[in-house]
């Protein structure tokens, strides 16, 4: 009728609908993603989640987006399809949390004395669990040092207020009784040979 041959008309078109096709396949996935998100609900607003390669607080869950919220106050814009097709790890859902921490010392300290400065440090704060129990044990023969591993439960909102404390306390505690914290060093040892030289 208007003189355009059907099959170019056609042709047009279905080019036409492959590349509006192709320009909204991200927002369809990110739609999709979003719906997913919505309605399985991995996590909600509030939770503290790291995905997509980004860690911070869920500040928003949009159609296409989920907002996250750094802890120094960054804004980070996720696409629903990332989140939803990615591995992610959710810190909050969980009342409860572990704190694994390795404290090294020297060669030449006590260990067993190293222990009991670490036991009393535990048993002075009750955010520790007592079941499950608390436990300390030497974990590695390191090079420079032993290393000694500690495992302790609390409630999650308490994780990092105790993570940051408990590494000056076992500094001051090690200190107070003479166990040293090596740092990593190497041993040289020169030989005089016959001719004279070292």
């Amino acid at each position: 009728m208007i003189g355009i041959q059907m099959t170019s008309f056609i042709a047009i078109l279905a080019a036409g609908g492959l590349a509006i096709g192709m320009a909204l396949s991200g927002t369809l996935q990110n739609f999709a993603g979003g719906v997913i998100i919505l309605v399985l609900k991995p996590f909600k607003v509030g939770d503290y989640i790291t995905a997509a390669g980004h860690s911070g607080t869920v500040n928003e869950i949009q159609v296409f987006y989920t907002i996250l919220k750094t802890v120094d106050n960054k804004t980070i814009i996720l696409p629903n399809s990332s989140v939803s097709n990615n591995s992610l790890i959710n810190f909050s859902v969980e009342p409860t949390r572990r704190v694994d921490l390795e404290f090294d010392i020297g060669y030449g300290d006590d260990i067993d004395k190293a222990r009991e400065v670490l036991w009393a440090i535990i048993k002075s704060d009750n955010r520790v669990f007592e079941d499950p129990a608390p436990m300390i044990a030497v974990k590695e023969l390191a090079n420079s040092s032993v290393n000694i591993a500690l495992r302790v439960w609390l409630k999650a909102e308490d994780y990092w207020p105790y993570y940051w404390e408990i590494h000056e306390k076992v500094k001051k505690a090690f200190d107070k009784n003479g166990i040293s914290i090596p740092f990593p060093q190497t041993d040289v040892h020169l030989y005089k040979s016959e001719t004279g030289n070292a």
